[in-house]
């Protein structure tokens, strides 16, 4: 079956930046929904009309990627409005910033902990590889039909790289 704009496929990958260093390795396969939110439209464009079996090399640039990096979304706060066993990593939802946070905090984006301090914390709005060129070698290992519950739901839970926030119990990043 060759790949349409409402499939289902199994990707493996390794995904590096443009220096050869490693980002990322998938070596199980993972289906992600073509046509929803699972991948990076590039990428989405790039696997039509392929299938099983084939291999693709993807040169992103930040603005087919993640985007560039945008100073005006690095933010610091209060080291007091956040929970005492805070770590760097750590992500928030702009939408549920803790009451105090700076007012100008775009609620549309997730908050990366990227340092901690006695008296404030670092917030980095930007995706953790905002303003890097990535290079793809994805292997297409499988392709199915979309069930009309997947299209409907837009994606498989699988996105390529999205951030979730972190809620107290869950240390999951995706």
């Amino acid at each position: 079956m060759k790949i349409t704009p409402q499939c289902v496929v199994a990707l493996t990958w390794t995904l590096k930046d443009t220096l050869g260093d490693v980002l990322d390795e998938l070596d199980e396969p993972v289906e992600f929904l073509l046509g929803g939110n699972d991948l990076l439209a590039k990428i989405e464009e790039a696997l039509q009309d392929h299938q099983a079996g084939d291999q693709l090399e993807l040169h992103l640039e930040p603005e087919n990627a993640f985007g560039d990096y945008d100073e005006n979304l690095v933010f610091l706060e209060a080291r007091t409005l956040f929970p005492a066993e805070l770590e760097e990593g750590m992500t928030f939802d702009g939408a549920a910033m803790p009451a105090g946070a700076t007012a100008q905090i775009p609620h549309d984006h997730i908050y990366t902990v990227t340092e901690i301090y006695p008296e404030h914390v670092v917030l980095d709005g930007n995706h953790p590889l905002a303003g890097i060129a990535i290079r793809l070698t994805a292997k297409i290992e499988s392709v199915r039909e979309a069930s009309e519950l997947e299209i409907g739901q837009g994606s498989l839970g699988t996105g390529f790289f999205k951030l979730e926030s972190l809620t107290p119990g869950n240390n999951t990043l995706h």
